[in-house]
């Protein structure tokens, strides 16, 4: 995910210095327990996703539809979002969905303040709230433009950082309360990306669960299409649809004639209500 905002040179460079928990069944109900709100119904996949930096044109995703993924992951906003989306748009979002494609919306929002790459928005302590609320209005006014209805999750995308940095890692967990506190307010549900080295490790480790997101999509490299052979923390965590693996990254792969680089996941939580 971080060479989707980055360039592969500082990829690698911000990765080597990576080196809500719940519990069972809570992933959707800690979403869903809002008073006086009607949520709509979750919208679960559960198979094989992929996620690329651009989302691709539909002439690709009609020739990708083969059956071997079923959800693809598209970056629908953030000051931190490091590609160009020139194929995302609403009509592409419905043409997509009535081929069958599930979607997964991702926000690259502020970043930590002792991570070590450059990025156009970063937190800070005292930010940290405000940018959080103020970011997850913007992530639901994008993905609402897009066509991604109330019920949606929006996975907010956090990079690696020191979360040994007590300051820096109570910081984050500030911005990620508050950014996910907002998107419930407004009826999309809470997703984070991460590390599970660093930056999902702070999520799924926290003592304090309040305001976490319901849905984990961690970040682990060893080409196991699983979300839970590997999966790094306690059995009942994210348990009920809630988790994502992605496990495998630039992987060049040719389907119906046509050639991509993605990430892969595994997938077993939720997507965009589309249509």
């Amino acid at each position: 995910m971080a060479g989707h905002r980055q360039s592969k040179k500082r990829r690698y460079v911000t990765w080597a210095v990576a080196g809500t928990a719940v519990v069972a069944g809570a992933g959707i109900a800690a979403q869903t327990s809002m008073a006086a709100t009607a949520w709509p119904a979750q919208k679960t996949f559960t198979g094989r996703a992929f996620d690329t930096c651009t989302a691709p044109s539909l002439s690709a995703m009609k020739a990708w539809h083969t059956g071997y993924y079923g959800a693809a992951a598209v970056y629908v906003g953030g000051k931190n979002r490091g590609c160009a989306q020139p194929n995302l748009t609403a009509s592409w979002v419905k043409s997509v969905n009535s081929l069958g494609w599930k979607l997964i919306p991702i926000y690259v929002g502020a970043q930590p303040p002792c991570q070590t790459s450059r990025s156009p928005e970063k937190l800070t302590a005292s930010t940290a709230a405000s940018l959080g609320a103020s970011d997850a209005k913007d992530a639901v006014a994008k993905a609402s433009a897009l066509g991604m209805k109330a019920g949606s999750p929006v996975y907010l995308d956090m990079e690696p950082y020191d979360i040994t940095n007590k300051a820096c890692n109570d910081a984050v967990l500030t911005y990620v309360r508050s950014f996910m506190r907002t998107l419930r307010g407004k009826t999309y549900r809470g997703g984070y990306y991460g590390f599970t080295s660093s930056s999902a490790k702070a999520i799924a480790t926290a003592p304090n669960k309040t305001d976490l997101p319901g849905n984990l999509w961690y970040a682990l490299w060893d080409k196991q299409y699983t979300t839970t052979a590997d999966w790094p923390w306690g059995p009942t965590q994210f348990t009920g649809h809630s988790r994502a693996h992605q496990y495998m990254v630039n992987s060049k792969e040719t389907r119906g004639g046509v050639t991509l680089t993605v990430d892969r996941d595994a997938w077993d939580a939720p997507v965009a209500v589309v249509g």
